[in-house]
């Protein structure tokens, strides 16, 4: 098995950061590039050209526009399965918790994709540095990160000595892609109930108990989970991107 076979991507939020636009459709189903395909397919299509054959779209706000589009996935030759938050489930941990109880992955390990994160991840080679640690979770992760604001040195009495426009700063940042172990993160969530969040609440959980990974990603990865991120997306990565997916669009 090169890659894990079922992918469950992370698209319910109410993408409050892209109003007005998400009153009348959710982020996942915002245009990118000449072709005007959803993020959400450049994210389908991705996982479909390296092998991933299930894919579960974790949906909630507006999910009937996502199902509406996508349908179950044959169009682009998937089989794709659909959980809908409820007020029960919420968070993007009780969100992956829910479509494991509802029996949507079959496998024992599985990929979680957040949904506004474009990056081409290499998918067989994270999973097999996954399966060589055994690990219960494997997180992609890159070695720098852009500071999205100017970063200001300031000396005594507060006098500024000097500015940095968003500089990169080595520093290791999960990218929003991760293959957990069923049982290990079944095990990690007990105890938090059904809304909470896989970072800020699982993950340390799982670390203390058992083995976590990173993956080292040193590609480029872009973060849409804003209307500002979105509008500085890189027009070459994108163009490069359309003409390997959607080489009929362009």
């Amino acid at each position: 098995m090169l890659t894990p076979r079922t992918a469950l991507i992370l698209a319910g939020g109410k993408g409050r950061r892209f109003r007005p636009y998400t009153d009348l459709i959710p982020k996942p189903m915002i245009p990118l590039g000449r072709s005007e395909k959803p993020l959400l397919e450049y994210v389908v299509k991705m996982l479909v050209l390296q092998g991933v054959e299930n894919i579960v779209l974790l949906v909630g706000y507006k999910w009937r526009y996502i199902y509406n589009y996508f349908g179950r996935g044959e169009k682009l030759g998937v089989k794709i399965d659909y959980s809908i938050d409820d007020e029960r489930y919420s968070g993007t941990g009780g969100s992956v918790l829910k479509a494991l109880e509802e029996g949507k992955v079959s496998d024992e390990d599985f990929l979680v994709w957040y949904g506004d994160i474009i990056a081409e991840v290499g998918l067989a080679s994270m999973y097999r540095l996954h399966r060589q640690h055994d690990a219960s979770a494997t997180l992609a992760v890159a070695e720098r990160y852009q500071v999205p604001v100017g970063v200001v040195k300031a000396g005594r009495e507060g006098v500024i000595e000097d500015v940095e426009e968003k500089p990169w700063i080595g520093v290791n940042v999960f990218i929003g892609v991760a293959i957990f172990r069923k049982d290990a993160f079944r095990e990690a969530a007990e105890g938090l109930g059904t809304s909470f969040d896989i970072m800020g609440d699982m993950m340390p959980i799982l670390v203390r108990k058992s083995k976590a990974v990173a993956y080292i990603y040193d590609g480029p990865w872009f973060d849409v989970g804003s209307l500002e991120r979105y509008e500085k997306l890189r027009e070459d990565v994108i163009s490069r991107l359309e003409q390997k997916l959607f080489p009929e669009s362009i």
